[in-house]
């Protein structure tokens, strides 16, 4: 069977480059540009495409390119400076690195900030909830997708990743989720190995694939940084 992909609505947020779907059914789309969080419905969108905007939080992350949900928290990626969109912060993450930041998702706080691991770039974390305590990483520099216990911060489990420039991760049972924007692939990869489990492909008719989340009923939702439209995936 094919996946479908049905639009949703177009995030309220200009640039959305990572989201997170709550246990709650509501969905936190982070922008890219001003690096705020804001948590909003999936009802139907209103006469505009968009959908009600709950509410907001600042965040200290920079260049925001991943979010997961995990310890009653976000974990937020900052891909390095946020030089590109915005004039520099004293609290953003370095040029040529990237950092992963725990954030209160009541005030926007940081609680915990840490470096990717092996340095490089970021686009993508995932809150590992069968085995908690524990994030997934994208660490771009060594093309690899990185678990990581977030008590020490040490490298627990590294499995290879097939194509460049990795973005949203979805932990599942049998395995993990992961985007690759570029060649617009979605790959559900073994933890133990890397392995290939199945795939699917986003046509090029459809919004680009950056952020990536669990949804509803087992499907899965991402959104498009460049479009700003929300899409959910089932069927594949």
């Amino acid at each position: 069977m094919a996946a479908t992909f049905s639009k949703l609505f177009r995030a309220p947020c200009g640039v959305p480059n990572a989201l997170q779907y709550t246990d709650n059914g509501q969905l936190w789309l982070a922008d890219q540009i001003t690096d705020r969080l804001a948590l909003v419905n999936v009802e139907e969108p209103g006469d505009y495409g968009v959908t009600f905007w709950q509410r907001e939080i600042p965040s200290d992350s920079s260049n925001t390119s991943g979010m997961a949900e995990g310890e009653g928290t976000l974990w937020v990626a900052a891909n390095g400076p946020g030089a590109l969109w915005r004039p520099v912060r004293s609290s953003d993450a370095p040029q040529g690195g990237a950092d992963i930041l725990k954030v209160d998702p009541d005030t926007g706080h940081t609680l915990l900030r840490r470096p990717v691991p092996g340095g490089g770039g970021v686009h993508g974390v995932e809150y590992d909830h069968l085995d908690p305590g524990h994030l997934w990483i994208t660490t771009l520099k060594q093309q690899t997708l990185s678990k990581v216990r977030i008590e020490d911060w040490s490298v627990q489990h590294e499995i290879p990743l097939p194509y460049v420039r990795a973005h949203g991760v979805v932990r599942t049972e049998q395995g993990v989720w992961v985007v690759h924007t570029a060649v617009r692939h979605v790959v559900h990869l073994n933890v133990d190995d890397g392995s290939e489990i199945e795939r699917f492909t986003v046509p090029g008719d459809e919004p680009q694939p950056h952020g990536l989340s669990r949804f509803q009923d087992g499907s899965l939702i991402y959104c498009d940084a460049t479009s700003g439209w929300v899409v959910e995936v089932t069927g594949w």
